[in-house]
């Protein structure tokens, strides 16, 4: 039987199910939604017991599907990464540069106003004023006219340099001249500058400072002070100027500096106080940003939290000239902004690719699920007994395959339910057969078990007699072992005895050699002490030679100082020389006077040295006479060693002789014992096996009973299929 779905049908179903459609108005299959109702009607094709998410082709669209979507979702979010990081990483370059640029543009203006300061105090009008100022003799009215003098000098700074809103100069000690102001001077600062902390300090020695100015100035500018230590030339007096500058100029600087939007620069002191700005009235506060920075790193870049939590990035680099550090913060969500775009892209990607894989699903549940279902089918039929069902091929790819598969397994089923039926005839007829002879196979093993019972018990006495001869055996056995072992004991000590003496008479020819040797050494230092003394001797006589000659030095320069007396004055230098040759003189002496006693010493250690070793040479020779002695007498003993250890060696083969013929005797023992034992064991296996068949026998006629019912029950059993 064929359950084939026939091409005409389908297209009939198709038409009738788009008439039925056109009639009640339903649109037709049209875009996803087509689909969807293909993809519905597919499911409900299915068999009502199998479970949608169990399919085949449902778990192939899953798969293809996650697939899909996973691989779009991970190649969108990881284009926007790496665009994420890659423009994050230019801006926080060209932000870095923007930074570091205006910072050494600002440090060059910084430079113009520390050097405008310091011409304005070393001008020429300027050293005569500060000269005339310091002279004692001056009256109150010159001071007052130098004073002016200073204060217009200041003035020509302050009005021709932009943003300079005061100047000020104070000597750094007081009493000289008053402090000397121009432009809008802040009075209060006027009086209280001597208490400020930096100044103590500036005025010891040359500095430049840039320091931070209160907001509630008297003129109302926000400013900030540059302050410098400066000496005159003249006088030599120390003086400190101080420029105030309008911090519109830092500011203006700020705030044309543009990183990106909701960015902020900053101008900040070591102290995180803000100096200048780019958003108004943050002058003097202190900055919300807290950098990090390494010990020694003047530039750099880092990511921090600002007040609101959110994540920015902050350059900076330090100022050359103030060490201040110009910071520049802007949000890190707006350098991002433009990679936003891959996201959206991704996510319309995933929804284009979501419907073409939802498509291609479709197709694949179509190709696979529907030849599975139907290929379901058959089977069950199959199951039911109808072994002539066949599936006819359609395809050449794996389900095709399938179908051939299935076909070749239907027909082999047939044939081996057809083979099974003759051969349940032939099992049956068989099975009588057996019940027979498991009859006659039980008489017989009853008469066996007798018989075999009886030969148990002849080989169990004889088992019992060779244990007790191997029990004897082993007894002797024992005996020789220990008398094996003695003499090997025996054997070991003696040559141990005997490497014992070998060694000591290889030590005693080595002594004798050493003892040769020392002999021959203290011979040959005896004749070098002899030497020794003869060249002593030879030093003696140098030392009387030099001591006449230092007695001959002695007069000479006795005779020399009385010519130099008779010479006068003109003689004096020759005196001083022959006073210097008689203290030479007398020097020499005494050194060969020393160096004779030390001589003398070592010829009588050298005579002491001599008979010492004269007394130790018979002893040596005694010692050598000795260790002669010793070896020949170890030689002697190794001889009497060797043949005490010949002997031990023709009793130990004798007595191995004897285990060999001990062991052969307690192996045929133990034979004889294990031969009767197995005699006796396989007597009672006999019996046990031969009440083993008795049984295995009334088993067989069970089995063949049993056989024949089973046979019957088949051959019920595959009427039903039909073949």
């Amino acid at each position: 039987m064929k359950l084939v779905p026939k091409k005409e049908s389908q297209a009939k179903d198709n038409q009738k199910e788009m008439k039925k459609r056109t009639d009640t108005g339903q649109p037709k299959n049209k875009g996803v939604r087509g689909w969807k109702e293909k993809f519905d009607s597919i499911i409900d094709k299915l068999p009502k017991d199998i479970n949608p998410s169990r399919s085949v082709g449902i778990r192939l669209f899953l798969i293809f599907f996650i697939a899909i979507m996973f691989f779009v979702l991970v190649i969108g979010l990881l284009s926007y990464q790496m665009a994420k990081n890659t423009i994050e990483k230019n801006a926080e370059t060209a932000s870095q540069q923007t930074i570091v640029q205006t910072s050494q543009k600002l440090d060059i203006i910084l430079q113009k106003y520390e050097e405008t300061l310091q011409q304005v105090f070393l001008d020429d009008e300027m050293q005569k004023a500060i000269r005339d100022a310091s002279l004692a003799t001056s009256s109150d009215y010159d001071r007052f006219t130098t004073s002016n003098q200073m204060r217009n000098r200041l003035n020509s700074m302050t009005f021709s340099s932009k943003g300079v809103v005061a100047v000020y100069m104070v000597p750094g000690e007081e009493g000289l001249i008053g402090p000397v102001t121009s432009g809008s001077a802040d009075n209060t600062f006027v009086n209280e500058i001597r208490n400020e902390p930096w100044f103590e300090d500036m005025a010891q020695t040359s500095q430049v400072r840039w320091i931070t100015a209160p907001n509630d100035n008297a003129g109302g500018t926000q400013i900030f002070r540059l302050v410098r230590s400066v000496q005159s030339v003249s006088s030599m007096k120390r003086f400190i100027l101080v420029a105030d500058i309008n911090l519109e100029i830092l500011n203006g600087y700020l705030q044309e500096l543009n990183l990106g939007n909701g960015s902020k620069v900053q101008m900040i002191t070591a102290d995180n106080v803000i100096v200048g700005s780019s958003v108004e009235g943050e002058h003097g506060q202190k900055s919300e940003f807290t950098l990090q920075k390494k010990e020694g790193e003047r530039s750099g870049s880092t990511r921090i939290k600002n007040a609101q939590g959110r994540t920015v990035l902050a350059v900076y680099n330090t100022q050359e000239n103030s060490d201040w550090t110009l910071m520049g913060v802007l949000p890190t969500d707006q350098l991002t902004k433009d990679a936003r775009g891959i996201l959206v892209t991704t996510f319309i990607s995933m929804a284009v690719v979501a419907a073409i894989a939802i498509l291609i699903g479709m197709w694949m549940v179509r190709m696979i699920a529907r030849p599975l279902v139907q290929l379901m089918k058959l089977m069950d039929e199959g199951s039911k007994g109808n072994l002539n069902v066949r599936m006819e091929q359609k395809s050449k790819d794996e389900i095709g395959m399938l179908t051939v598969s299935f076909n070749v397994m239907m027909e082999q089923i047939m044939q081996l339910v057809k083979q099974t039926n003759d051969s349940a005839q032939d099992v049956l007829d068989t099975a009588a057969e057996l019940t027979q002879a498991s009859n006659k196979t039980a008489i017989s093993a009853k008469e066996i078990a007798i018989a075999t019972e009886e030969i148990a018990n002849g080989a169990t006495s004889l088992a019992n007699e060779a244990e007790r001869g191997n029990e004897l055996t082993e007894n002797i056995s024992r005996q020789m072992d220990h008398v094996i072992s003695a003499n090997k004991e025996m054997e070991s000590s003696a040559r141990q005895v005997e490497r014992s003496s070998q060694q000591g008479t290889e030590y005693l020819n080595e002594l004798l050699q050493k003892t040769s040797v020392t002999g021959e050494m203290v011979n040959a230092l005896t004749e070098k002490v002899d030497s020794l003394k003869s060249s002593t001797s030879s030093v003696l006589k140098v030392l009387d030679v030099m001591q006449n000659i230092t007695q001959q030095t002695n007069i000479l320069s006795l005779n020399a100082t009385i010519e130099a007396a008779r010479a006068g004055a003109a003689g004096r230098g020759f005196m001083v020389v022959a006073d210097e040759i008689r203290q030479l003189a007398d020097q020499s002496r005494q050194s060969i006077t020393m160096v004779g006693e030390i001589t003398d010493n070592i010829q009588k250690e050298m005579n002491e040295t001599v008979q010492a070793l004269s007394e130790a040479s018979p002893l040596f020779q005694d010692q050598i006479k000795s260790v002669k002695e010793t070896s020949q007498i170890f030689v002697s003993v190794q001889e009497q060693m060797e043949g005490f250890v010949q002997h031990l060696d023709s009793v130990t083969l004798s007595i191995d002789e004897l285990n060999q013929s001990q062991s052969v005797l307690s192996e045929a023992m133990s034979n004889v014992s294990a031969v009767a034992q197995q005699s006796s064991a396989t007597s009672e296996e006999v019996a046990s096996l031969s009440s083993e068949q008795e049984t295995v026998g009334e088993q067989l006629v069970n089995l063949s009973n049993k056989l024949e019912n089973v046979s019957n029950g088949l051959k019920e059993s595959l009427s039903k299929f039909s073949v």
